[in-house]
């Protein structure tokens, strides 16, 4: 197995052990009827969280994206960003993270934005992209402070065409980021490393999912 793909596999392995990767039957917020489900919350405890963080790491290392700093969006990014910054120092690297309030505070130091100063070029860090806003607000907050967002790290790219059931747009919330915001999307694993995965498992029950996520791939797949 190449060096590539380990993390990939490594990564879905553990989402699978953690429960946070199923399979099985679910219906999307956007009303499609998914073989997986794949919730980043179920990351829950703290040496999910301890993995989760050296996982974004790898990836964002890997990537070889030149940044100075790392951001996490409200609510979920607020972990995510937290521990990727200290598997970051725990493997050399020691870089300042930041993240923003929902509401801005009008007292004590006040503002949206919590923890370093935001500058230079930044990764944003999230769990998905689903529908692109959370990524959208992060890029203005970022650039309102007079630093340059360079990428988005995410958990699991789903390689989906947007849309809902009947009526399937023409790119996947990625591609929409990347296109309307010239950012790349540095994902730790994707639909396609999924189906990998699937196909070399030794795990009958796991392999049978396979035929229903190459359908739902043929059918809202980028």
């Amino acid at each position: 197995m190449s060096s590539k793909n380990s993390n990939q596999d490594n990564f879905i392995r553990f989402a699978l052990e953690a429960n946070v990767l199923s399979f099985g039957e679910f219906k999307t917020k956007a009303g499609r009827l998914s073989p997986y489900f794949f919730n980043a919350g179920g990351f829950n405890d703290g040496a999910l969280l301890r993995a989760l963080g050296q996982y974004y790491a790898k990836a964002l290392q890997e990537s070889k994206i030149d940044f100075d700093m790392i951001y996490g969006p409200a609510y979920k990014g607020i972990t995510l960003v937290a521990t990727t910054a200290i598997a970051l120092a725990d493997s050399g690297r020691n870089v300042p993270y930041a993240y923003n309030r929902k509401e801005a505070k009008d007292h004590g130091e006040g503002g949206v934005l919590v923890g370093a100063p935001v500058k230079g070029r930044v990764v944003i860090i999230d769990d998905v992209i689903s529908a692109g806003t959370s990524v959208r607000e992060s890029v203005e907050l970022i650039r309102a402070a007079g630093a340059e967002p360079v990428a988005v790290l995410i958990a699991l790219d789903r390689m989906e065409k947007s849309g809902t059931a009947t009526e399937i747009g023409e790119e996947s919330a990625v591609q929409a980021v990347e296109h309307e915001l010239g950012l790349p999307v540095i994902a730790i694993a994707n639909l396609v490393d999924v189906m990998s995965f699937l196909t070399a498992s030794s795990d009958a029950a796991l392999t049978s999912y396979l035929p229903a996520v190459q359908a739902y791939r043929a059918q809202y797949g980028v």
